[in-house]
């Protein structure tokens, strides 16, 4: 089906494959053919397609209760929430539907903490050039890629962007308006480049001198992605705020805000709401992920198989000069391209592995945390082997 076709808003750019099913690490379209999918649903799919364990939990929810108002509490919520306490720096959970939402959450709390509860003016948050926080107007406003924001001015205000992984520049965008920064700890639409260690630790000094708060986006790094089960672990620090969404729920739909104790009295009854956020059924799958994610130990599994990973594809394009360099954290990969990738990416899914782009020059691979190294043989040749054809057809002068 094309986009003329369609009746939904042509607002994504879809490759022409439909899917029907998908099982483990494959997926296949409507006409049968198979793909190995070492992109997760934009790292969506954490456990890979339709995990029986999870969808047990939700068949059996699915007989008890569905949807209730937050007006009420519900089981299943509070135990995810106490879940997610319980492993990480948080103290509280505000639930929603997706990472925009939680990103706008972020957003919010730390304006109405300080009105509200440090009685300060102060609005701004700064992000980073090349992020990416979400397509709400605040949070695609907070994002620093101009192209998100093409003809939705005007813009809200309240956001100032600094250059990523440079200390200096970061002081200087600090004003007495400045209430928080906020970031990835690997900017993953922006081209997987990760932060480095200096920088996170010049951020923390730089929020406890002038009282800010520390925002961390992991919308695509949390969950065990990154070989932690949050990627901040990596750094040996401690978020005032961080989010939650893609992998959370195994695919379902699902965002998360967490926080430190002493931004409650901000989130008073009235100040946020979210209609869907948490629901019995939502819940249930995100606490049957989070379970696994746990128990089987995948975040080292991830950390394990991102080396080899990165390994594998540093043996397969050496002498390539199509690539730059492979990096990334766990199973959050980019094979960096002298030039464009989009054909690049026609042609591996042609060949049966799904791999998807991060910025024009990038291919992505995002595996699900239960990925084998047979897998990722397998998918790494194709790649390799399409990577090595273009470079064979660039030379030859042949165009794309």
């Amino acid at each position: 089906m094309s986009n003329q076709e369609s009746a939904i808003f042509p607002s994504y750019a879809r490759y022409p494959i439909t899917m029907v099913k998908g099982e483990g690490s494959r997926l296949w379209d409507s006409e049968g053919k198979e793909y190995l999918d070492l992109m997760s649903g934009l790292a969506v799919t954490s456990l890979g397609h339709a995990p029986k364990q999870v969808a047990e939990r939700i068949a059996a929810q699915l007989d008890q209760l569905w949807h209730v108002s937050n007006l009420f509490y519900s089981e299943n919520q509070e135990k995810l929430a106490r879940m997610l306490v319980d492993n990480s720096c948080a103290d509280n959970v505000f639930f929603c539907n997706s990472g925009a939402e939680a990103n706008e959450a972020a957003i919010k709390l730390a304006r109405r903490y300080n009105s509200k509860i440090l009685g300060k003016n102060r609005y701004e948050i700064i992000t980073f050039h090349q992020s990416f926080h979400g397509r709400t107007l605040a949070t695609l406003t907070a994002t620093g890629q101009d192209k998100v924001k093409d003809g939705f001015h005007p813009l809200p205000e309240g956001f100032v962007y600094a250059p990523f992984n440079d200390a200096a520049a970061l002081s200087s965008c600090i004003t007495d308006k400045t209430c928080a920064i906020m970031l990835e700890m690997v900017q993953a639409e922006g081209g997987v480049i990760t932060a480095e260690q200096g920088f996170i630790d010049e951020i923390v000094r730089l929020c406890k001198e002038h009282d800010l708060l520390l925002i961390v986006d992991e919308v695509q790094t949390g969950m065990g992605r990154t070989g932690k089960l949050f990627a901040y672990e990596h750094y040996g620090i401690e978020p005032d705020i961080f989010t939650l969404a893609k992998g959370i729920a195994a695919g379902l739909p699902m965002g998360a805000m967490l926080g430190k104790a002493k931004l409650r009295d901000a989130f008073t009854a009235g100040a946020h709401a979210s209609t869907f956020g948490g629901t019995p059924l939502v819940s249930a799958a995100a606490i049957a992920t989070l379970e696994i994610i746990l128990g089987q130990k995948l975040p080292e599994h991830a950390a394990e198989m991102g080396h080899y990973a990165i390994d594998k594809l540093m043996e397969g394009i050496a002498g390539n000069p199509l690539v730059k360099e492979v990096r990334g954290l766990g199973l959050l990969i980019g094979v960096i391209c002298t030039e464009p990738t989009a054909a690049v990416i026609a042609d591996i899914h042609q060949a049966g592995v799904l791999v998807v782009p991060a910025g024009p020059n990038v291919v992505r691979l995002l595996p699900n945390l239960l990925v084998t190294k047979e897998e990722l043989d397998e998918g790494i040749a194709v790649i390799c082997r399409v990577l090595a054809e273009h470079a064979a057809k660039k030379a030859a002068g042949v165009a794309e």
